[in-house]
């Protein structure tokens, strides 16, 4: 055969990319991370979401989570750990006792605020906070110079609308059904005689409601709105005072929509002071 007729072989090496390839198993790890950090991150949305009652059980669950550490102690031995997987049901006395610390810490929490805010002068010692019986009492006390209104009337001015802004903001963190009251001393109201201290007491006592539901105060937590005019006075020997006008703002120690639970004997009340009779003149108001 004629070798230069015979036609060369030419051979063809192809790579191959690649783009797809198998690449393992690391992507099943990485959506696993990611679902478990979506997981978390509804769990802490749902729980913020809550009642200051479910996150204090939810938090005290993790510190205990079978209840029982408090009257057991810690040991891992069986008789003298926690080794129920019952958990313990508050009593209604352990209930109160729950909703009156929540009350305290936010009386504490509210003073501090209060301070904070120098640019309330003279007015900061018009604000008055007390644990009572009935849950958080919160007084505004006005003088003859008109601290939060102005003298006769129902609106309030900045001080009292920068006052009752922070209380709206404070006290919507708790579920706590709120009451408000207004008063004022036994002088007749001026002016126009169908307009007494009965309207101006009930009108400060709405407007006070309306900057607090406005600020964060649920609506359904208000279940009473009070106008007393100068029954109750809060200085009986000295009915004219000026100190007798207030508005008064008490979270009580039940929930909106739940029956009053009853605190346990000991602790000072309001009770007395709406108890005890006027000793202010008889007036047209």
């Amino acid at each position: 055969m004629n070798k230069n007729r015979e036609t060369p072989v030419i051979i063809i090496v192809k790579k191959r990319g690649h783009g797809g390839g198998h690449h393992g198993g690391a992507w099943k790890v990485a959506l696993a991370d990611f679902m478990t950090a979506m997981f978390a991150l509804f769990l802490v949305m749902w729980i913020v979401g809550q009642s200051t009652d479910i996150r204090s059980a939810v938090a005290g669950y993790f510190q205990d989570p079978l209840g029982r550490a408090d009257e057991f102690g810690s040991s891992i031995m069986p008789g003298e750990g926690a080794q129920t997987s019952t958990v313990r049901p508050l009593t209604p006395s352990e209930v109160v006792d729950l909703r009156r610390n929540r009350l305290g810490a936010l009386a504490q929490h509210l003073e501090g605020q209060l301070d904070e805010m120098t640019d309330l002068g003279a007015a900061r010692d018009k604000i008055e906070i007390q644990l009572t019986g009935d849950g958080l009492h919160i007084q505004l006390l006005e003088d003859s110079t008109g601290v939060f209104f102005e003298t006769g009337s129902a609106v309030p001015n900045p001080h009292g609308v920068q006052i009752l802004t922070l209380l709206g903001q404070e006290l919507g963190s708790l579920p706590n059904a709120v009451r408000i009251e207004g008063y004022t001393d036994a002088r007749p109201y001026a002016g126009n005689s169908a307009y007494t201290n009965w309207e101006l007491s009930a009108d400060r006592a709405n407007a006070a409601r309306r900057v607090l539901v406005q600020s964060g105060l649920g609506s359904d937590q208000v279940v009473q709105i009070r106008g007393l005019a100068d029954h109750e006075l809060r200085d009986p020997a000295h009915p004219y005072s000026a100190c007798n006008r207030r508005i008064t703002i008490t979270m009580l120690m039940e929930y909106a929509g739940q029956p009053d639970t009853r605190p346990p004997d000991g602790l000072p009340s309001d009770s007395t002071a709406r108890d005890r009779p006027s000793q202010a003149p008889e007036t047209s108001t």
